[in-house]
């Protein structure tokens, strides 16, 4: 049996080392974001310190929950699943090593090019051009180790979480080197209004075509199995894919409806964006009709509660999102806390629950041993639940109040008072989510290294 093990253990040595990225890079972005938060409510606290200036850490913060964090913990989902539904081998575990080693160097790189204070100064853009060259390489290397393992393949037909799995990243290696101009490697960018609307495209897209794609594939590839039943629609899976291939592209221009930018682009963006519940909702009625009459077996499993959660988040923040682009709308909603509530509902409740649930599922079958604690990852999803909700709440309140107050023609400084209460309530949120970070990694490292368990 031990040889069974050990078996299991070198074939998934790519998805497990991906797991520990995850959980480590999620345990330190939200420690650096709870610095963020203190400098909200003191905002001389540590401002001494030149490498912990809210200025540095903020972009620190983001990088590490997208490139750190959600998606290492949804390619390692990817590069078990992938090969379990070609009915193959993954084409090269060396190859695969090497890609999450680049992938670590680049986020290590990106936390020290951003602390010292070297920056493209664009959002989602800020990593200088060596940074993006191994964010490029290591996406490089995925792509060919996924698309090789397609090639070799023993199962003629492709399901529908193999199309999305390549085309998130083969298509954001494409995006992420547009939108960061790696051609301009002096700097990072174009100049005025292109490069405004080039890194919007970027900046949406590396949630849509990344993101989203990674975690529809892994909850089409977990829901089935959890619940025991087929997949509701196979015709409607592939209808969600290409939907949202052909109109999430289009939407990054909606963040400058109040830029000078050509009419017509904004009202492509508006349109799309209102169009993306064609997208969301043909997904959700597939996944949904799937765990109909199963919801007692979503529960009772932790990866499908996790991801399931993660699907009704993937509702509120999609229709969310087409509401915010409504240019009525975005007057009150736009530049303040609201938008920070959409993209914690939409990364972490979305994207990051369901990257955690794909940990907790192929954890036991890349390790051939149980979860090492079913009660400490049940304690992380309430913990996880709770913040989500609880940073919603508040931020959407306190975006609600500063967009009323500077619509109404109130000064910047006289709003400050007035949200500095849920400022101090979401650093309180904040420690929930940190908890449940620390528990994850954890949890993780006890499950692969450490773990008394019997062999499953």
């Amino acid at each position: 049996m031990a040889a069974t093990a050990d078996t299991i253990f070198d074939q998934h040595l790519t998805a497990r080392a991906f797991s520990l990225t995850s959980a480590f890079w999620f345990a330190f972005a939200t420690s650096i974001g709870m610095v963020a938060a203190g400098y909200l409510i003191a905002p001389d606290f540590m401002a001494n310190i030149p490498y912990l200036q809210f200025g540095r850490i903020r972009p620190i913060h983001v990088n590490l929950v997208l490139f750190g964090f959600v998606t290492p913990g949804l390619l390692a989902a990817a590069h078990y699943y992938v090969p379990r539904l070609l009915r193959t081998d993954l084409f090269s575990q060396k190859l695969g090593l090497m890609s999450v080693i680049l992938w670590n160097v680049a986020v290590v790189s990106a936390v020290v090019s951003l602390s010292t204070g070297h920056s493209q100064g664009r959002e989602y853009a800020e990593l200088i051009w060596p940074v993006d060259m191994l964010v490029i390489v290591s996406f490089a290397l995925v792509v060919l180790n996924l698309l090789m393992t397609v090639r070799r393949r023993k199962e003629p037909v492709l399901y529908v979480s193999i199309w999305y799995a390549c085309a998130a990243v083969i298509l954001t290696a494409l995006t992420f080197s547009l939108g960061n101009v790696i051609w301009r490697p002096d700097t990072g960018a174009l100049l005025g209004i292109p490069d405004a609307i080039l890194l919007w495209f970027y900046g949406h897209n590396v949630f849509g075509l990344l993101l989203t794609p990674l975690t529809l594939g892994l909850a089409y590839y977990v829901i089935p199995i959890v619940t025991r039943n087929p997949l509701y629609s196979h015709t409607l899976s592939l209808i969600g894919f290409w939907s949202l291939l052909v109109v999430y592209t289009h939407i990054g221009t909606h963040h400058l409806l109040q830029v000078p930018v050509p009419t017509w682009l904004k009202v492509v963006a508006t349109v799309d964006s209102v169009a993306m519940v064609i997208p969301v909702m043909v997904f959700l009625i597939n996944i949904w009709y799937t765990a109909k009459g199963k919801l007692g077996e979503i529960h009772a499993d932790i990866a499908g509660k996790f991801i399931f959660t993660g699907t009704i988040f993937y509702f509120f923040v999609s229709i969310q999102g087409s509401i915010m682009a409504l240019p009525q709308v975005q007057r009150i909603t736009h530049f303040n806390n609201w938008v920070i509530a959409h993209s914690h509902l939409g990364v972490l409740g979305f994207a990051g629950l369901s990257a955690l649930g794909g940990l907790y599922y192929i954890l036991p079958k890349i390790t051939g041993k149980p979860l090492y604690s079913r009660f400490l990852a049940d304690l992380q999803y309430w913990l996880v639940l709770i913040g989500i909700v609880g940073f919603t709440v508040v931020l959407t309140i306190a975006g609600l109040v500063q967009g009323n107050s500077w619509f109404a023609g109130e000064t910047l400084y006289r709003t400050l008072p007035e949200i500095h209460s849920y400022y101090v309530v979401r650093l309180s949120i904040g420690l929930f989510i940190a908890l449940a970070a620390y528990i994850g990694l954890y949890n993780v490292i006890r499950t692969i290294y450490f773990n008394p368990g019997e062999e499953a």
